[in-house]
């Protein structure tokens, strides 16, 4: 009977403990915050009320939804709003999870739908003052323009021999999703100095923060630098090749040919129409009555394409077509010879790096304030379900409960949309070689010929009539690089030419300020409208 009870009393305290692990797993204090905007942000965010920052934010449905969230409301506009958290998120101890969801709903040619989580104001800001000086101890999320394309994750650290702060970029980043769908973005940040980046619940990134092949720069600096101090001797020769001094010019060579010369040979076609111009004014054509010649000067009537040459070999004067001159040669140079007083490259000596130090881990500071501060060329960027727990079960709860349900619902009216506009099977499978085409570009081994890759591809999908030629060019590349990575050791990457496209113009982001690039834009719209005045006179 003892033995009995005895078995009973650790029976119901082994179900206690299984009570109470399984309650820690889902413990409300793991979740350190939770912002679902369900309710309206005004009165607990803080929008900054510095000059450079007019756009507005709104509180709003998610298209197709319930679910309300932060909107990005105008295109072209610098935003920033910014929530102080109750108390300081300590990063040393244990894991993180930083998480959030945000939706293109208008896409994202060019701009920013990262989030930035901020150290303490003792660091030197102000939410009512929040701009891109705020100091952040971790920047985390989507970022696109021009060849950009990345899911960034940046963390500043102190330097402790210096005191100064420097960003550190996570290297070989995955891409941003190129749908309109939502998506959840989580980072994890755990003791044993890993961080680890998902997008849709999926790992996408794992990296060591005290690793140096792991991000830019690397946390710990290089024990050696080069002398700042050292100098290039005057007599250091570091040219491989001269010109031979002994050769000559050979006596046939002419300097002076061009490159190219009239075709003799070439004969005027029959029917060629010398009086007819290639344009002529458009007869149907009349002034508007609304014109003043003082202000807007004489009036002319647009010009359109002569109906005569259509039918003819061509118009105007005709001039014998140019040729290539078989006696051009250009301008001579002697050959290049081995320098017999080459030394090779000089480089400074290396010196002890007087801000190298070590670390067992990060050293980070907690995060006081989650600031969304960004500059887009779109609207409709929608910032929903922001979490910061000390559980990953927790960030996984939130993405099954919060973001799942959404997502398949989007998912089903893309592709009900798709069949009821009559996208074919081709259209369908161009879609998905270009899902495929942006998870190659993230693999690691490609990181140096990622730019390219992701330029073809943008060309791919902004001009249909030559997405096929680009990506059998897109496809060429990769198997280029993947066969020379495999027979051509480890030489220096090649360097991939390009030809432009025309037409497509795309706009950089590390071209001008933000304020410049919003100017710009502006200046282009009213310059586009004003053109479209002209042609509808």
């Amino acid at each position: 009977m003892m033995m009995g009870r005895f078995a009973l009393l650790l029976l119901a305290f082994a179900s206690l403990q299984l009570f109470c692990v399984a309650d820690d797993d889902n413990n409300d204090d793991d979740v350190v915050f939770y912002e679902s905007f369900e309710e309206s942000f005004e009165g607990r965010w803080i929008v900054s009320n510095k000059d450079d920052y007019k756009g507005l934010w709104k509180h709003s449905k998610s298209k197709g939804h319930e679910d309300y969230g932060l909107l990005v409301s105008e295109k072209a506009r610098n935003y920033a709003i910014v929530k102080v958290v109750d108390e300081p998120v300590s990063l040393k101890d244990g894991t993180t999870v930083l998480q959030f969801e945000t939706r293109l709903q208008s896409g994202l040619e060019c701009g920013g739908a990262y989030i930035k989580f901020l150290r303490p104001q003792e660091a030197g800001w102000k939410p009512e003052e929040f701009d891109n000086e705020s100091p952040y101890s971790i920047m985390f999320g989507p970022d696109k323009c021009g060849t950009t394309n990345k899911v960034h994750f940046i963390f500043k650290h102190k330097n402790p021999k210096n005191g100064e702060y420097v960003e550190h970029h996570l290297k070989y980043p995955p891409s941003v999703p190129s749908d309109k769908l939502t998506h959840v973005y989580t980072a994890t940040l755990k003791r044993d100095k890993e961080v680890k980046i998902m997008i849709d619940g999926e790992e996408k990134k794992k990296a060591n923060l005290l690793v140096a092949e792991d991000f830019d720069p690397p946390l710990i600096p290089a024990k050696t630098i080069p002398d700042p101090d050292d100098r290039k001797p005057e007599d250091w020769d570091d040219k491989e090749k001269i010109p031979d001094p002994n050769a000559v010019k050979p006596d046939d060579w002419d300097e002076d040919a061009p490159m190219e010369i009239e075709d003799e040979e070439a004969v005027k076609p029959e029917g060629w129409l010398d009086d007819e111009p290639e344009e002529i004014d458009d007869p149907e054509a009349t002034k508007p009555e609304d014109w003043d010649d003082e202000e807007d000067g004489v009036w002319e009537p647009p010009k359109m394409y002569n109906p005569k040459c259509a039918i003819a070999p061509g118009c105007g004067e005709w001039k014998r077509p140019m040729k290539s001159n078989s006696a051009y040669k250009g301008k001579w140079s002697p050959p290049l010879i081995d320098n017999p007083n080459y030394k090779g490259v000089w480089k400074a000596r290396e010196i002890p790096n007087p801000n190298y130090f070590e670390l067992d881990k990060p050293d980070f500071e907690p995060i006081a304030a989650i600031g969304i501060e960004i500059w887009t060329m779109q609207e409709g960027i929608l910032f929903d379900n922001i979490v910061i727990a000390k559980n990953e079960k927790v960030a996984k709860s939130y993405r099954e409960t919060k973001w799942k349900p959404k997502f398949e619902i989007e998912k089903e009216r893309q592709q009900a949309e798709e069949e009821a506009s009559g996208l074919d099977f081709l259209e369908s499978i161009k879609r998905k070689v270009f899902n495929a085409l942006y998870q190659i570009a993230d693999i690691p081994f490609l990181s140096n010929y990622k730019p390219q890759i992701l330029d073809h591809i943008k060309k791919a999908e902004k001009q249909p009539n030559l997405t096929m030629g680009v990506l059998v060019s897109t496809v060429a590349i990769i198997l280029t690089i993947f066969l020379k990575l495999i027979f051509g050791g480890k030489n220096q990457c090649p360097r991939i030419e390009t030809k432009p496209v025309p037409v497509v113009a795309e706009t950089s982001d590390d071209q001008g300020s933000d304020g410049e690039k919003v100017e710009k834009a502006e200046k282009n719209e009213a310059a586009a409208a004003a053109r479209r005045r002209r042609r509808e006179t």
